[in-house]
Parts: structure tokens; C-alpha cells; sequence
């Protein structure tokens, strides 16, 4: 028997006796993002799909491939979506796509979806898409299907781990586009994808509390990142994947059960 939790890995009918023994599914969306000069762009990406695969692991659970473009990059956020390589989809194209795959989990006789978004500014859009796939299915006369939503950083809260993580003192997660937490968890996952010796160490940006469009693209640091990743390390990455796994296990086991 084939007991990987990647659904891409199984044949139909292994896909098909998983899905009716109860197996949550779970879908990392991600995005297509500059993170500096010392880390890939499918970070978003890589992230919430190794956390998949973990929770996943831990409560029977099964990952869909993840969405590999999302919503466009913005500027205190993601640094913006001016820089070459961000490829990104408009509100409605993600807002659909999702619809149309939880549509088609329902038909093959999944009722719970875990979607975990790896990119800040997705959020709103996986909402509308999961609000209008639950209001065509209740059309259809399923009622009993079940979404929990999550950003995988915001299970990382208590204050202990945050003085780990930043003994100078934390920032906020608003400026931590491919600074030391999205590092450090590269490090600890795929360390091949990070080149420190590249990676640029600048103070913080800083943005006035309103946003201009288009975008003044000199606000964003020249480099990408919206914080130094200097700090970043594989240790740090594997506390916060620990602290992430587990509370995510736990999170999923209680809203399912």
C-alpha cells in the first residue's frame, strides 16, 4: 500500500480509498516572489508545502500540489510586484481557481480542506474563493464540506519563541519578507536554496501608514527584502518548523473533529 501523503504520488483508487476513509486534504498556496538575493523565488511555495506534508503526516491528512502563483506582490508586504520574476494573478483569477478546486475535491467525496497560505497578501482572495465554493455547493445540496484557512506564521506567537527567534527585539511580521524567519526556515528545509554570502544586510524599511499607487518603487529596499535576514539560521529554522507542526496539528485535529 502507498502511504504517502502526496496526492500526486498515489494512483486513482489509492487516491480514492484515502479520500473515503476521512483523509483532510490540504492545499498550500503559495506564490511566484522575489525573496532578495540570497533565496529562490518559490519560497511561498516551499514553505507551506513542507508544512503540509508535516501536518499532513501527523493526522492522516493528504497535500495537493500547491498553487504556485498568487496574488500580486505588495509594496509593504512583499516589496512589490515591479521586480523581474514576481508573477503574479489578478484577485479573481486566484479567487476562481480556488473555487473550482474545492468544487472538484467535493465531487470526489472530500468534505475538509486545509488550506495553508504561504503569502500574505492571498489571504482575502482564498475567503472569497472558499465563500462562493461553499454557496455553489450548498446549491448542489452539499452542506457538510469544511474549510479551515491558516497562514502558517501566525502559530508562532508565544513570547518565548519570539526572543529566540529576534533576542534584538521583533519587528513585526509586516517588514519579515525574506528576512530572518522566512531564511531561517529555508535553512532548515532546503539549504540549498539559500546563499548567505549573498544576502544583503540593511536596516528596516520603513513605509508612512498610507499606500500610493503606482507604487514609488524606491521605497522598497533595492535588494528585495523588507529586513536584514542577517540572525537567519538552520536552528531557528527548526524551531519554528516544530512550533508550527505541532500547532497546526493540533488546530486542524480540533476543528475536525
Amino acid at each position: 500500500m502507498n502511504d504517502s501523503v502526496v496526492i500526486g504520488e498515489l494512483t486513482w483508487p489509492e487516491y480514492a480509498r484515502r479520500v473515503a476513509s476521512g483523509s483532510p486534504i490540504f492545499l498550500p498556496v503559495g506564490a511566484l516572489e522575489q525573496h532578495g538575493h540570497h533565496m529562490c523565488m518559490e519560497v511561498d511555495v516551499l514553505l507551506p508545502t513542507a508544512l503540509c506534508k508535516a501536518v499532513a503526516r501527523n493526522v492522516d491528512g493528504l497535500v495537493l500540489p500547491a498553487l504556485a502563483y498568487g496574488y500580486k506582490s505588495q509594496q509593504k508586504s512583499g516589496g512589490g510586484n515591479h521586480f523581474p520574476g514576481t508573477t503574479s494573478l489578478d484577485g479573481a483569477t486566484l479567487t476562481h481557481t480556488i473555487q473550482d478546486i474545492i468544487r472538484e475535491l467535493a465531487r470526489h467525496g472530500a468534505r475538509q480542506l486545509v488550506m495553508m497560505n504561504g503569502h500574505y497578501e492571498n489571504s482575502m482572495f482564498i475567503v472569497e474563493g472558499i465563500d462562493l465554493a461553499l454557496r455553489e455547493l450548498r446549491y448542489a445540496g452539499i452542506t457538510d464540506f469544511k474549510v479551515v484557512v491558516l497562514s502558517y506564521w501566525d502559530f508562532v506567537n508565544a513570547p518565548e519563541v519570539i526572543q529566540e527567534l529576534y533576542p534584538d527585539g521583533f519587528l513585526g511580521w509586516d517588514i519579515e519578507h525574506g528576512g530572518v524567519f522566512e531564511t531561517s526556515l529555508m535553512l532548515a528545509l532546503h539549504p540549498e536554496k539559500v546563499d548567505l554570502t549573498r544576502a544583503v544586510d540593511h536596516p528596516p524599511a520603513t513605509f508612512p501608514p498610507y499606500d500610493v499607487f503606482p507604487i514609488i518603487a524606491e521605497r522598497t529596499p533595492a535588494c528585495g527584502t523588507l529586513s536584514s535576514p542577517k540572525g537567519a539560521s538552520r536552528e531557528k529554522g527548526e524551531l519554528i518548523l516544530r512550533v508550527c507542526t505541532e500547532g497546526i496539528s493540533n488546530a486542524v485535529r480540533e476543528a475536525f473533529s
